[in-house]
């Protein structure tokens, strides 16, 4: 818990939370260090068939903690090269992960809030979930391969009003467009959420993962456009746009 990340395991089932509650669950550098450590045990673990993600406090997470793109951007973290920030990897992780992946979202899911969810099998959501990508809003560019997904799920027309409008949508829309498997009760989100993690953990281990990579396909073009975007990215960072943006973010003036 002392990371931002409550970890529980549930017959086959790892549940990761996003527990900062009082920041919206913002994901910090060492909530993304936790989180590549549960699905790396998770990978290593043959009694584990599924992870769940969660977030704690009527939220999913408000997206990456603004203060560390801030120094990042400043030059005051250990480095400026986005390729070295934990978020990076934690994106990589989520394009790699072989098990199968479930959400539950409830309140906001900003930025990476809503990206990860691209990369689950199952996406469950509560009536009150508001998705957002306001990557431009920032000065930045989308991230963990949205700007192939998001066009390849909703269409150009609708990624335009994500992704450059950065225009939120609600759980019934996500539903709609296919980001979302279905929308639950919030007081029984996570308890259906975890139900059906739990079928796909129980399901024969070897048919369920071969399955999954068949789906999936060949990542490559993903990869490589993760790749693209990360070099954006940090190109962006160094912007003064960027910083003007984070600053005012943080200052509470947007």
């Amino acid at each position: 818990m002392s990371s931002g990340i409550e970890v529980s395991r549930d017959s086959g089932v790892v549940a990761a939370a996003f527990a900062r509650p009082d920041k919206k669950n913002a994901i910090t550098s060492s909530m993304y260090e936790a989180l590549i450590d549960v699905f790396e045990r998770a990978e290593a673990d043959p009694s584990i068939g599924a992870v769940l993600l969660s977030g704690k406090g009527g939220a999913f997470t408000a997206g990456n903690d603004v203060a560390d793109f801030l120094a990042i951007a400043t030059g005051s973290a250990n480095s400026r090269n986005v390729r070295d920030f934990p978020g990076w990897r934690f994106i990589s992780k989520l394009a790699e992960f072989e098990k199968p992946l479930v959400a539950a979202v409830q309140g906001t899911a900003i930025g990476i809030g809503t990206t990860l969810c691209f990369h689950c099998d199952l996406v469950y959501a509560a009536p009150d979930a508001r998705f957002q990508m306001p990557f431009v809003d920032l000065g930045l560019v989308p991230e963990a391969g949205s700007s192939l997904l998001a066009l390849q799920r909703f269409g150009r027309a609708k990624a335009a009003e994500f992704l450059l409008l950065g225009e939120a949508f609600d759980a019934a829309t996500a539903h709609m467009l296919g980001l979302v498997n279905e929308v639950a009760p919030q007081e029984r989100l996570h308890e259906h959420a975890m139900q059906k993690a739990q079928e796909l953990a129980a399901k024969p281990r070897s048919a369920l993962l071969t399955a999954r990579k068949l789906m999936r396909g060949d990542t490559a073009a993903l990869k490589q456009r993760m790749a693209e975007e990360i070099d954006a990215f940090s190109a962006a960072l160094a912007t003064v746009d960027a910083r003007r943006a984070f600053q005012a973010f943080l200052s509470g003036k947007r």
